[in-house]
């Protein structure tokens, strides 16, 4: 699977690499849960591996032929749910289930329609304040957006969304308390690495920019 924007391949020669071509690159991304609005006003939920923020936008990468894309296309509201680390079972029991109705060829190898995903993953709704799609309220973090931008990806096969946050809620058992910020040492985010679930390890340092100190230790 070359990338053939990249020229001829020239041999890697250096002694600690070889040159590869893994089938996808998941080099170490958040899990999100995102949230949206079905045609007739039920919900939709499924789960994302590739997202990214900068400032208060997050851009979003989406299959194509999903119901999430369909829905972010005709109604831009959705919520942005990053579950904890040890919430990976109720992410992957998403993973096979698909809100189109047919599924879409491509998919139907692997997927199965499913309408009710809250309940199928074992998550509970609860109301948003500012967009219509529910939050997961059992995420710590969510984030209430819409979609300002949606256009394809080079690659073919999937969108690249622009979302703007219009409001964040965090469970307060990780802000540091008094403040506005979320205490690192406090949150796990779940990461997809290379199609497998991880958390996060001890901390290793901070940046020259971090507005927090890690409790408990001489960095406090």
């Amino acid at each position: 699977m070359t990338n053939a924007t990249c020229g001829n391949a020239i041999p890697d020669r250096s002694d600690g690499h070889l040159t590869i071509q893994p089938r996808i690159l998941y080099f170490g991304t958040p899990v999100a849960l995102l949230s949206t609005e079905n045609e007739d006003g039920s919900a939709n939920l499924a789960p994302v591996s590739s997202a990214w923020a900068l400032g208060w936008v997050v851009v979003l990468g989406l299959g194509a032929q999903g119901q999430t894309a369909r829905n972010l296309r005709d109604r831009p509201e959705v919520v942005i749910n990053l579950p904890a680390s040890h919430q990976w079972t109720a992410v992957e029991r998403l993973a096979p289930l698909t809100g189109r109705d047919p599924v879409p060829a491509s998919k139907r190898a692997a997927f199965r329609y499913e309408p009710a995903k809250f309940a199928a993953a074992g998550l509970r709704p609860e109301p948003s304040q500012v967009v219509r799609p529910p939050r997961v309220a059992d995420c710590p973090i969510q984030l209430e957006a819409r979609a300002t931008r949606i256009h394809p990806a080079a690659s073919g096969g999937f969108v690249i969304v622009e979302a703007e946050v219009c409001r964040v809620h965090a469970d307060r058992r990780i802000v540091v308390p008094g403040t506005q910020h979320i205490d690192p040492a406090a949150w796990s985010p779940l990461i997809y690495n290379f199609r497998h679930y991880f958390g996060l390890g001890a901390e290793l340092g901070q940046s020259f920019r971090a507005e927090t100190r890690v409790r408990g230790t001489d960095r406090e």
